[in-house]
C-alpha cells in the first residue's frame, strides 16, 4: 500500500510563555521525558522535544527568545497553544516539488534549516484548513 509522501506525525508544537514550567507539568503529569532542549537562533525561539518514554509522537514546546519572534507574534495573537503539527519525510525537496506541482500553497518552497539539526518547510495554513503543517527531514545517520 502506498503510504503517501509522509513517513509518519513527528511532533505537535506548542507555544508557551514559560517552557521550563511547561516542561514540569509535561513531565509529571503526563510521564514525558525531555530528549533535546535548543535555541534556534534563525527563528528566534528555545525549543524542548518531549517524548512518550516508550516513543512515539513527541510534543514540543517553543518559547520565543525576543519580542520579534514569529512564536511572540502567535502568543499575542492566539495566546499558548497547539502552533504546528509536523510529519517526518524523507526527501523534504521531493515532497516540496510535488506539492508545489499540485498547487499547495507554501510558505518555504526550498528547506530551512531546523531545530534538532534537521531540514524544514512550513506548507500555508490557508492550503491545510487552518492548521499549520511544518515538514522535517531528519538527520540521516
Amino acid at each position: 500500500m502506498d503510504k503517501g509522501i509522509l513517513e509518519n506525525l513527528y511532533h505537535v508544537a506548542i507555544a508557551v510563555n514559560n517552557l521550563s514550567a511547561v516542561e514540569e507539568v509535561y513531565t509529571t503529569a503526563l510521564g514525558l521525558r525531555v530528549e533535546h532542549r535548543e535555541v534556534v537562533e534563525d527563528q528566534k525561539v528555545k525549543t524542548s522535544m518531549l517524548v512518550p518514554k516508550d516513543g512515539g509522537t513527541a510534543i514540543e514546546l517553543l518559547e520565543p527568545t525576543s519580542e520579534d519572534s514569529p512564536i511572540s507574534k502567535f502568543l499575542e495573537k492566539r495566546g499558548e497553544g497547539i502552533h504546528h503539527i509536523c510529519y517526518k519525510v524523507d526527501d523534504i525537496e521531493s515532497v516540496l516539488a510535488k506539492l508545489k506541482e499540485q498547487g499547495v500553497r507554501l510558505i518555504d518552497e526550498t528547506p530551512r534549516l531546523g531545530a534538532y539539526n534537521s531540514r524544514v518547510a512550513f506548507i500555508h495554513p490557508k492550503a491545510m484548513n487552518g492548521v499549520l503543517v511544518e515538514l522535517a527531514e531528519l538527520k540521516k545517520d
